[in-house]
């Protein structure tokens, strides 16, 4: 048999999978013939509309930022592709966000599911908590290229703080894959389609990525809201301990659910929306761009989150590192101002961040410290945001505060280490996050 003829009776293979899918697919079972830890727990007949009550929140978000290298022709056609996120608010029930945003053909997801974890660090399921996910009620959904969907509701219970399986499986190629690149979190893949296993022993292989999933929200008693936290690298948490949950995004939630109680503090679950080497004002290559702007993906990444209530931008350290000229500290500070305007016009609070010290790493100078100041004057002179962190206060050292504090630094003197990323988020005034956005005169 030639390439050609193979390639051609593959896909007409995969083609009548999907077809037969569709087609055969009633309710949320599996075939009788499927072994027992492979079964999906039954959900309500109607899952897309559950019948909790509370609110909608983001639990847990990852911004897309580019295409997956190595899956350009096939994607991660023939594997099933399971994503632990961790979340930082509890549900009753849970629906989640796929992007084919960097794709460039459809992507074909014939199965896809979503479980609570048995455990940290593991692909295995906890029991009775596995669910198959549907489309507008279909279990087979087709994202066009430059798409996302969101699933249908399932009921489910989403503790707080506990890690959620998101799978899919796609049986034909559909390069290249959408992820996020630094995900500080171990996911799996697994050869076939073992979106229903539970034991989680076919999933023999790991990566730092998240691919396709870019959002889980759930139906929340707890939370009535959610902070969205625009980022670079140091909201990306790129130098904190894998698979331990110590970003700054992650400490913040804790501490804003223990002082849940408080009058004074909202009920918010927190959404880390950073993507390492972002800027401000600078897209990167690629049609759609990788690593889009702050400014350009505003609206996706921040307004686009459900239930969002209060905004977070810590943006600005690479528009100095990255630029090959001579930052103008005006033009950074003039977009950040773009953003608080956009998040103004629908009435979000905005709380933005100095720029923390980088000397020693390897893109300093003199020149860019001054711009550095510069902003940082910007923003503490309150003509930036509607208020701010001083991280850059907090996390540089007092007798070098052109560095960062010994202990706070990871080691290349740019990203705090664990304990540096942990003071971050205890400086964070939590009352700070609550109200509106000032009313326009």
């Amino acid at each position: 048999m030639t390439r050609h003829h193979g390639y051609a009776l593959l896909a007409a293979m995969s083609a009548l999978i999907v077809a037969i899918s569709a087609a055969i697919y009633v309710g949320v079972g599996i075939d009788d013939s499927t072994h027992r830890q492979e079964t999906f727990a039954r959900a309500p007949h109607n899952s897309a509309a559950p019948a909790s009550t509370g609110v909608w929140v983001g639990a847990w978000a990852a911004s897309p930022n580019g295409s997956e290298p190595g899956t350009e022709r096939d994607g991660l056609a023939g594997r099933s592709v399971r994503n632990v996120v961790h979340t930082t608010a509890a549900g009753t029930s849970a629906r989640v966000t796929l992007s084919n945003l960097y794709g460039q053909q459809p992507l074909t997801i014939t199965h896809a599911s979503l479980a609570v974890a048995a455990a940290q660090d593991t692909p295995a399921a906890a029991a009775d908590t596995m669910r198959r996910l549907t489309f507008a009620g279909n279990p087979t959904v087709v994202i066009a290229a430059g798409q996302q969907v969101v699933s249908d509701a399932v009921r489910v219970a989403i503790p707080h703080d506990s890690d959620v399986l998101i799978t899919t499986y796609s049986p034909i190629p559909s390069g290249p894959a959408t992820y996020h690149t630094h995900a500080r979190q171990i996911s799996y893949t697994a050869e076939g389609d073992r979106t229903a296993d539970v034991t989680g022993e076919p999933y023999t292989t790991q990566s730092l990525h998240w691919r396709y999933v870019t959002a889980l929200e759930v139906l929340s008693n707890e939370s009535n809201g959610t902070v969205v936290v625009l980022g670079d690298s140091l909201t990306d948490g790129i130098t904190s301990t894998v698979g331990e949950n110590r970003r700054w995004t992650d400490v913040l939630s804790d501490r804003l659910r223990a002082a849940a109680g408080s009058s004074d503090t909202p009920r918010y679950s927190v959404v880390n929306e950073g993507i390492s080497g972002n800027r401000v004002l600078t897209n990167g290559n690629g049609r759609p761009a990788e690593n889009p702007s702050g400014l350009s993906r505003f609206q996706r990444d921040v307004l686009g989150r459900t239930g969002v209530r209060a905004v977070v931008v810590d943006l600005g350290v690479n528009d100095i590192i990255k630029n090959p000229g001579r930052t103008d500290p005006a033009a950074v500070t003039a977009g950040l101002r773009r953003l608080v305007e956009r998040a103004h016009a629908r009435g979000l609070r905005v709380v933005g961040a100095t720029l923390m010290p980088f000397h020693g790493h390897r893109g300093y100078s003199d020149q860019r410290e001054s711009v550095r100041q510069a902003i940082n004057a910007e923003i503490r002179s309150g003509n930036v945001f509607d208020t701010y962190v001083d991280f850059d206060k907090a996390l540089r050292d007092p007798y070098a505060p052109r560095r960062l504090r010994p202990d706070y630094d990871s080691g290349d003197h740019l990203h705090p280490s664990d304990k540096g990323y942990a003071r971050m988020a205890e400086v964070f005034d939590l009352e700070k996050l609550k109200g509106a956005a000032p009313a326009e005169l």
